[in-house]
């Protein structure tokens, strides 16, 4: 076996047969999976704080006539506020809602007044609020002698319909453009997640090397490019490894969350692509989004997504690769110096945000082809199915890139990985590269 496959071997295997690997691997889909659970029972937790409300109505607005909500009661009385408020604390009331009269039916302001020794929460406001405004409209609409079928007319809800000019291809539906951004927000946050995390590996793997002064007993058998390039394709091939079982990990513990809590798939009436939804039709609307999912062409998108995530990889990891050359024991002093590598990368996130909403725009097609931000940029583009001759460019562009990277830091990699006790500034840097060998 060549000297650098010795050095891959080394790297994946030192890395991949780690207790920390293992844990991490398995229990980051998990921590995921318990996340999504407890957000969900959350989400469908409903308060039991328990709360009677005095309802005074003064302008008979509406006309004793309020629903009871779960662990919230109403009441309508004909006391006088003062006397409420003043036999409060002996009454079992929780609050005191004064609906006053209504001065002008054209006034689109008005104001109900809550008497508490506590503030409403925001759900008790939202909730009253709304049961105010829905009663106000009806007042209105009676005060006027208004036609209630003719003002509820002019109220449509309008709803996009998107048709292809061809009639030969499919119709596309309404969820299109929102799976299509999901699929492409996804895409790029793992891979804006993934060039900070295993770039950072290496950049820590090669400080660990140097600092421990292996690094000066590995250059005496081999060449500072070749063990660079050998640390860098090891740890790849350990990120590659962990996406591919997480791959496999994240769609059965989704199917074994589906059988423990009865979501059931197969019962959903899967509509057509020229079908009308109702919008609160939850099932026809999962059954849809499922549907929309499947119709994308992942023969192409996964194959891209995996080239952009070996590209951004190369290109960044080469880079963190020669900043931890140039680095030693104090992690502070290489902010300087991994400063001007993280920036892009950030940058490149926020476009990549703009692009998912705005896919053709022009910042969104030559963010994509230039080199430092199509890593995370295009796998967001790619759902919505950009033009041939875009991710052709923006393919050949990176690898080029990648290849002058990686020799560009290999440059600054064998000066610096043998260089200790100096503080190495950015200028530095500029100097190791034309460093006769």
């Amino acid at each position: 076996m060549s000297k650098l496959g010795l050095i891959i071997q080394r790297e994946y295997l030192t890395r991949v047969t780690r207790r920390t690997f293992i844990l991490a691997t398995i229990l980051t889909p998990l921590g995921f999976l318990v996340f999504f659970v407890v957000v969900g029972f959350i989400f469908q937790y409903q308060s039991d704080d328990t709360k009677r409300i005095a309802i005074l109505d003064e302008g008979n607005i509406l006309k004793k006539n309020i629903k009871d909500e779960r662990n919230l009661y109403f009441k309508f009385v004909e006391e006088p506020l003062d006397s409420l408020r003043k036999n409060f604390k002996e009454s079992d009331y929780d609050g005191i809602l004064q609906l006053r009269p209504v001065k002008n039916v054209f006034d689109k302001n008005y104001v109900a007044y809550y008497y508490s020794t506590k503030p409403p929460t925001l759900d008790l406001e939202t909730l009253i609020a709304s049961r105010v405004e829905n009663s106000l409209r009806d007042y209105k609409i009676e005060s006027l002698k208004l036609e209630r079928k003719q003002l509820d007319a002019l109220d449509t809800r309008v709803e996009l319909d998107p048709e292809p000019i061809d009639p030969t291809k499919a119709n596309a539906s309404k969820l299109t453009g929102g799976i299509a951004a999901g699929i492409g927000g996804l895409m790029g946050i793992i891979m804006y997640m993934t060039v900070f995390i295993y770039g950072m590996m290496v950049m820590r793997s090669v400080m660990e090397e140097k600092t421990s002064r292996i690094v000066e007993v590995m250059i005496s058998s081999v060449r500072p490019f070749q063990l660079m390039l050998g640390k860098i394709i090891g740890v790849g091939a350990v990120g590659l490894t962990q996406v591919a079982i997480w791959a496999i990990l994240i769609p059965l513990l989704s199917l074994l969350v589906n059988l423990m809590f009865g979501f059931d798939t197969s019962q959903m009436n899967v509509p057509q692509a020229n079908t009308e939804v109702n919008p609160d039709d939850m099932n026809a609307l999962m059954a849809l989004a499922m549907r929309e999912l499947s119709s994308q062409n992942w023969w192409l998108i996964l194959p891209l997504f995996i080239f952009y995530f070996l590209g951004g990889y190369f290109l960044y990891s080469s880079l963190f690769a020669a900043v931890g050359s140039a680095m030693g024991d104090d992690l502070g002093e290489g902010q300087a110096l991994t400063l001007p590598i993280t920036i892009p990368v950030i940058i490149a996130f926020y476009i990549m945000i703009v692009a998912v909403q705005a896919p053709n725009s022009s910042l969104a097609v030559w963010s994509s082809i230039f080199p430092l931000f199509s890593p995370i940029v295009m796998p967001a583009r790619l759902a919505f199915q950009p033009p041939l001759w875009e991710i052709i460019t923006s393919m050949l562009v990176l690898v080029a890139t990648c290849i002058f990277f990686v020799w560009l830091s290999g440059r600054i990699y064998r000066v610096g990985i043998l260089l200790y006790g100096k503080k190495v500034t950015m200028k530095e840097l500029g100097k190791w590269m034309f460093y006769k060998d």
